[in-house]
């Protein structure tokens, strides 16, 4: 099984050179895609010079960014990554046999690279199966048969576009969460509080699931932090 990972980028300078070696070294024969939303700190430079294929998106949106990515791969299988996360170094041994047991689509559990206690309880949460234990920062496999037959990421979704085609994943195919972590930045926590983000992130939950619209959702989510 062939492996495209795709990874949507917006002034990721200080972490693409990182996250591409990293690959490179893990699983020197996938192909890496870094879509980039015209970033102005260099991160397109950094990441073609570490070896990665940039695209630069043409629409803005993480969901865009990823539909695009996923247009131009070639692989048959797609792993989708945000800058931040460090994969685990055995992702293509773990997900080809997770695809081979009949699991078309999966995530991992997510640590920290922190140790504070309260980011602890919440990489503890990613181990359980519920849809509020899931994320991006988790990354996302998912065969490119399924990922077709889904229509990709719903691009109306400026955040939690993650949780929403796991949703529309789990209606149709199994879902693995592989029993290993990827490490995962904390610097959302760092420039806020733990406190701030998890009421940022419960109340995006709670617009979610009473159907608020997306861009309510993206607004309100933007106007609780100071970065996200």
């Amino acid at each position: 099984m062939t492996f495209s990972v795709i990874i949507p980028t917006y002034n990721e300078a200080g972490n693409i050179t990182r996250l591409v070696a990293e690959l490179r070294r893990y699983a020197p024969q996938a192909e890496v895609l870094v879509v980039d939303a015209h970033s102005p700190d260099g991160t397109a430079e950094a990441a073609r010079q570490a070896g990665a294929t940039v695209l630069l998106a043409p629409k803005p949106g993480r969901a865009a960014q990823l539909n695009y990515g996923a247009a131009h791969a070639t692989g048959e299988l797609l792993y989708f990554m945000h800058a931040d996360v460090s994969p685990h170094p055995d992702f293509v041994t773990t997900i080809s046999r997770a695809v081979a047991d009949g699991y078309a689509a999966g995530c991992y559990r997510f640590r920290f690279d922190s140790r504070h206690p309260l980011l602890r309880i919440n990489s503890y949460g990613t181990r359980f199966k519920g849809i509020m234990s899931r994320g991006g920062d988790q990354t996302l496999f998912i065969t490119r048969a399924l990922f077709s037959q889904l229509g990709g990421f719903n691009e109306q979704f400026v955040i939690m576009e993650d949780f929403e085609i796991i949703q529309r994943i789990r209606r149709v195919a199994r879902f693995f969460i592989a029993p290993h972590a990827v490490t995962v930045s904390a610097r959302k926590y760092e420039t806020n509080s733990w406190l701030r983000v998890q009421v940022a992130n419960l109340t995006a939950f709670s617009l979610f699931f009473l159907k608020a619209s997306p861009v309510r959702i993206a607004r309100t989510y933007k106007a609780m932090l100071n970065s996200y």
